[in-house]
């Protein structure tokens, strides 16, 4: 996205925290931005299409954030999930996200209330799979139920502990008091109750999910990190870490992998490759493949 879009993106979404969405004129977001109307209509076939592009661009800002506490990490590491949980309801707060979408859900408008559905199947998606992370395969049939659940008591336990106490200070006891939670849920699923949803749905709401780009950037994450735990010598560890870093930040946050580069430091990898389980190892030269297409 140019950097004209994105300024007429961030002076809109100003106006909507500030007068809210629909009492922000499009002549508002013009005089705002010091853009003309044909300019806008360049970028944006109408305001709701603007709003659209805003989730967008609030929701991959967050997905970056949320995967770069993943990295050197154990994934099933449930302190680092409840760090995710925590900075999803910052920025959430600080976006005004829940006051936009619930101005959203009260129009009449059925793209925009379909853009704020995805959004939270797409909470949902990830959602089951950091549980997946954390619980285990032996939970999968679970999952899907537990993510709809959490979602649930922790938006409410937001709520009140912040109405009853008039603070929300309280974030990260709130979180850690509804992740305690699900964890205890998690375990009672599975005494033979039969699962709410079926984890099939998953499928019906994201079809493509086998090649999400979302799933291979969590799997590259495991698939370092599972590599790194590999390697028991200091020297080893010095040598090779710093080339597993630096092909994971190339793969993950270069807008263009230089492929050259990526190729020489596995190439690099390749020295020690027996230092590393095969399935791994391989696992991690088909996701290079995958991200350098």
């Amino acid at each position: 996205m140019n950097k004209r879009k994105q300024h007429v993106i961030t002076k809109a979404h100003e106006l909507f925290i500030e007068k809210g969405f629909q009492q922000t004129s499009i002549q508002d977001i013009l005089d705002d931005s010091g853009i003309s109307k044909g300019t806008f209509y360049n970028y944006f076939s109408s305001k709701n299409e603007l709003l659209i592009e805003l989730f967008k661009s609030i929701y991959n800002e967050i997905v970056k954030k949320r995967n770069d506490l993943l990295i050197g990490q154990d994934p099933s590491d449930i302190n680092i999930f409840i760090k995710q949980i925590e900075l999803q309801m910052i920025e959430n707060k600080e976006n005004k996200l829940i006051t936009l979408y619930e101005e959203v859900m009260m129009s009449k408008d059925e793209d925009l209330k379909n853009s704020v559905k995805r959004g939270q199947l797409k909470m949902i998606y990830w959602l089951h799979g950091r549980f997946l992370d954390i619980f285990g395969e032996s939970k999968r049939p679970y999952l899907l139920d537990c993510a709809i659940t959490f979602l649930g008591i922790l938006h409410h336990n937001l709520r009140y502990y912040s109405l009853v106490n008039n603070t929300t200070t309280g974030l990260h006891r709130v979180v850690h008091y509804s992740v305690d939670r699900i964890v205890n849920i998690a375990e009672e699923l599975e005494k033979g109750t039969k699962p709410l949803f079926q984890p099939e749905l998953l499928q019906v709401w994201f079809p493509e999910h086998q090649t999400d780009s979302q799933d291979s950037r969590q799997e590259l994450h495991h698939t370092v990190f599972f590599l790194k735990q590999q390697l028991t010598d200091i020297e080893q560890q010095v040598k090779y870490q710093e080339l597993l870093d630096f092909i994971q930040e190339e793969l993950l946050h270069s807008k263009t992998p230089r492929r050259f580069l990526v190729e020489s430091a596995f190439s690099s990898l390749k020295e020690g490759e027996e230092l590393f389980e095969e399935p791994h190892f391989e696992r991690l030269e088909k996701l290079i493949i995958m991200n350098l297409q």
